[in-house]
C-alpha cells in the first residue's frame, strides 16, 4: 500500500492525501506537479522513472467487513527531502526527458 508522503521531495512543498498536484514514481518518490513538470522533466530524480499522478486514497471505508480508508491506513507524516544536487537532477533529466518512460 502507498505511503502517501507528505511534501514534495524537491521544494517541501505540503501534498496532503487528497492533493491532486501530487507526483509519484515506482519507488513513491513525491513530488508536486510543479517540480515534476518545470524541474523533473517528469523524470525521477532518484531512479530516472517516469511521474504520475498520485491516487487518491479515500477517506472513510466504503465496503463493510473491510478495515480501508485514510481512517484506517492514514498517510505517512514523514517528510522526504531529495538528495540530489539542482545539477545532478539537471543531468539526469536532460539525458532521460526525451526517452519513452517505457524504454529508461
Amino acid at each position: 500500500m502507498l505511503e502517501i508522503r507528505p511534501n514534495c521531495e524537491w521544494c517541501d512543498r505540503d501534498l496532503p492525501p487528497d492533493s491532486v498536484e501530487a507526483r509519484i514514481c515506482s519507488y513513491e518518490c513525491t513530488y508536486c506537479a510543479d517540480c515534476a513538470d518545470k524541474v523533473l522533466h517528469n523524470v525521477c530524480a532518484t531512479c530516472g522513472g517516469n511521474l504520475v499522478p498520485r491516487p487518491i486514497r479515500p477517506k472513510v471505508n466504503h465496503r463493510e467487513g473491510k478495515a480501508l480508508g485514510l481512517v484506517n491506513h492514514p498517510a505517512s507524516t514523514t517528510r522526504v527531502h531529495s538528495q540530489w544536487t539542482l545539477e545532478q537532477v539537471h543531468d539526469q533529466s536532460e539525458q532521460l526527458k526525451d526517452v519513452p518512460s517505457d524504454q529508461r
